[in-house]
């Protein structure tokens, strides 16, 4: 049967005479760094971690070490004869495979363990059968392990809640922070609003099993004179009277520069007016704007001098 040889003590990094201290440390210390855990969507890092076990899986064992141990010592001196690799003759070293040479892990489903496609053909035949299926458990619980030592290590993500003003929520701003002795600058977006989260991933807490994600939360402060709905901003337009009975045009404050309003005549107090395009941007689309929502408020005037108060009165008697 022709297939690849696997030397596990390389994959593992370790010496043909390392003791079990030495090997279980190596293997640790490996499916930390490629656990998926750690490394999603590498596909490369899925392999080694794979490799990695299927290694400790045939090292940490004793029966299993010893079996290929003896298959090393075959196989290199057939290679210093001057034997092609995959012409060495692999029969007399099956482990209760298949007459195919390849195992069928009956309950348990290597692919569902390592996230697609189980241990290799070499690890099948060699030490397939029952050694194969007690290999699979053993990896299960291995990683099982990792997961639970990991959910139960200190909190590895942080947040941090960030004040900006409303300008700073329209314009897009940056803050700097500090985090596990290190200081780091991140961009708050444009449209951001209160309770926005910003995913820093890496930068949370550092523990055991990795280091964690730092939220940055968002808090845009109360303003002076805007009030905010989503992405709509809500303003009232001082309107005199004389403007408000006859119609004219006001001067109304957006976050970007003052707009012109043309009041139609016979406006009540109260009433709203939309100026599309003046609100706050959406934070996935800087360039889509919210409206600007300007609610008249008629100002009385004050301090009426004699004649204007004497055209008020002949106003109230013409009414």
């Amino acid at each position: 049967m022709r297939m690849e040889y696997k030397d596990y003590y390389k994959i593992l990094g370790v010496s043909k005479d390392a003791d079990d201290k030495a090997i279980k440390r190596a293997y640790r210390q490996l499916a930390r760094q490629y656990h998926p855990d750690k490394n999603p969507g590498d596909e490369q890092a899925e392999e080694t971690f794979k490799e990695i076990n299927e290694a400790y899986e045939v090292l940490g064992d004793a029966d299993n070490r010893s079996k290929f141990d003896r298959l090393g010592r075959n196989y290199h001196r057939y290679q210093q004869m001057g034997g092609h690799p995959t012409d060495f003759d692999y029969s007399q070293w099956f482990g209760g495979a298949s007459s195919s040479g390849s195992y069928a892990p009956g309950n348990v489903d290597l692919g569902d363990l390592f996230g697609g496609g189980g241990f290799s053909d070499f690890f099948n035949t060699i030490f397939g059968g029952a050694a194969a299926r007690a290999a699979a458990a053993n990896s299960q619980r291995q990683d099982d392990t990792f997961g639970r030592a990991r959910g139960q290590d200190t909190n590895l993500d942080a947040t941090q809640t960030v004040d900006i003003s409303l300008e700073e929520a329209y314009e897009g701003t940056a803050r700097t922070f500090n985090q596990n002795g290190s200081q780091f600058t991140t961009k708050i977006p444009a449209g951001a609003k209160t309770g926005t989260k910003i995913r820093l991933k890496g930068k949370g807490n550092v523990g055991s099993y990795g280091r964690g994600d730092l939220y940055i939360v968002v808090n845009v402060l109360p303003h002076e004179r805007f009030e905010r709905a989503g992405n709509n901003l809500r303003v009232d337009v001082a309107v005199d009277d004389v403007t408000a009975v006859l119609g004219g045009k006001v001067q109304v404050p957006t976050l970007d520069s003052d707009a012109q309003l043309t009041i139609p005549a016979g406006t009540q107090g109260g009433q709203i007016f939309r100026l599309k395009g003046k609100g706050m941007p959406t934070i996935r689309g800087a360039t889509k704007l919210g409206d600007l929502m300007a609610r008249v408020k008629i100002r009385v005037p004050e301090n009426l001098s004699d004649a204007q108060r004497n055209l008020y009165r002949q106003l109230a008697g013409l009414a």
